[in-house]
């Protein structure tokens, strides 16, 4: 609900931005009881973010079923975020295993459609005050610890105080910066260009992801017909492909193998880029403060998985400080335990992004891997649950999944010998 100017000012939580993350918490953390301000800077509440792959990856869907999303999404005409990915090596195509359950997935769904889907359900939730054209113009604190928010509003400003203050307010969180929580950045040696096209046919009518080492492109097919296509070269090849953005573009798109057929469909949107965007990532809490999604950790875009992390934040705050929020805890114990979460759970994605980043091919742990998961059905779906992010790092190159990997490239050298 719209929260009137003349209520009070005290709350549980308040929360700086209505995107997905503070919209997902809203909704979370009043289910348990909280009273929660959910401030927006932007007064539209279609408004939407418009750089985004557009999709939200596997391990985001229990979030997803948890607001009660799921069937929202569902009549959007969301579609299941299925994928094949090209290597050097072929195609990776996961796919079920005979007899067994269909591959986990989430949704690929526009921004302009999810945005105002989850921000409407957080506003009909019973204990959320949207508060749309507040912005956060700086903290209240007492004795070294966040107390609540001073807010720029059209009617002027005002101090809005809660027991937690949460930053959801994207990459360049203005909460994070107004609590003086430091960011660590790392180059990002790629840089992207996207568009939307209508009745883009794709093979099996699923994603697609080129791997070319180092360049990248990706086809998300989305709701309404549309999808989203993006390329993600080396930023070496910036200033020329800058000088004919629509051409260099093209040419890209054409070149990709099994490329989709850009000319007989119709591009919906401009061509809009990322020419310089790190990977950062901040300390999740502080006394009486948290950060979740692209506040706390902002990853690469190419792999897709701001969306979901957004989401699964919100999730593993609420899950953390919910009790304490309903005066069975602590809540500086529980926020520990959601930066202890929020550490051991995205800093080895990070660690790998942040690498990859820099724009190199294959190391050679990746070309064991991939080129099994080319070869090998069981290798393909042990890829597909890394991808979803339903696996970490260490579950992904476990010593049995490698030495699968191996047998399945001996057999194959011994077969094509």
């Amino acid at each position: 609900m719209t929260k009137p100017e003349s209520a009070g000012d005290d709350y549980d939580v308040v929360i700086g931005g209505a995107g997905l993350a503070g919209s997902a918490a809203a909704v979370l953390l009043a289910r348990r009881g909280a009273r929660v301000a959910l401030l927006e800077r932007r007064s539209d509440p279609e408004a939407y973010k418009v750089l985004c792959t557009h999709s939200i990856s596997a391990n985001a869907y229990p979030v997803l079923e948890e607001i009660g999303l799921v069937p929202a999404l569902e009549k959007a005409g969301a579609l299941h975020n299925d994928a094949r990915w090209y290597t050097r090596w072929g195609w990776i195509e996961p796919r079920p295993a005979p007899g067994g359950p269909e591959l986990p997935y989430a949704y690929n769904i526009r921004r302009s459609v999810l945005d105002p889907l989850i921000r409407s359900q957080a506003a009909q939730t019973p204990g959320v005050d949207l508060l749309l054209g507040h912005r956060v113009a700086g903290l209240v604190t007492e004795a070294g610890r966040t107390v609540g928010v001073r807010a720029s509003t059209p009617q002027g400003e005002r101090e809005i105080r809660a027991r937690l203050v949460v930053g959801a307010d994207g990459k360049d969180s203005a909460v994070a910066k107004y609590a003086g929580v430091a960011t660590r950045q790392y180059e990002n040696a790629r840089f992207a260009y996207l568009a939307h096209y209508r009745d883009l046919p794709l093979r099996d009518g699923i994603g697609h992801v080129w791997f070319l080492e180092p360049d990248m492109a990706y086809a998300f097919p989305n709701d309404d017909g549309i999808t989203v296509l993006a390329v993600v070269p080396d930023k070496k090849r910036l200033p020329a492909f800058r000088e004919d953005l629509e051409g260099s573009f093209n040419a890209m798109i054409r070149g990709l193998p099994e490329a989709p057929p850009i000319d007989s469909a119709e591009r919906v949107s401009k061509i809009i880029g990322l020419v310089d965007y790190p990977l950062h990532s901040r300390k999740p809490t502080a006394p009486g403060l948290a950060l979740i999604g692209d506040a706390a950790l902002t990853g690469d875009p190419l792999w897709g998985v701001g969306c979901a992390w957004a989401l699964e934040t919100a999730q593993w705050l609420t899950e953390a400080v919910g009790p304490a929020l309903a005066g069975q805890g602590d809540l500086d114990k529980s926020l520990a335990l959601y930066a202890r979460k929020h550490r051991r759970t995205l800093s080895p994605h990070q660690n790998l992004a942040v690498d990859f980043a820099r724009s190199r091919p294959f190391n050679p742990v990746e070309r064991l891997m991939f080129s099994a998961a080319a070869r090998d059905a069981s290798m393909a779906r042990h890829m597909h649950r890394f991808a979803s992010r339903l696996i970490g790092p260490l579950r992904f190159l476990n010593p049995v999944a490698v030495a699968k990997a191996s047998a399945v490239n001996y057999r194959h050298r011994r077969a094509t010998t």
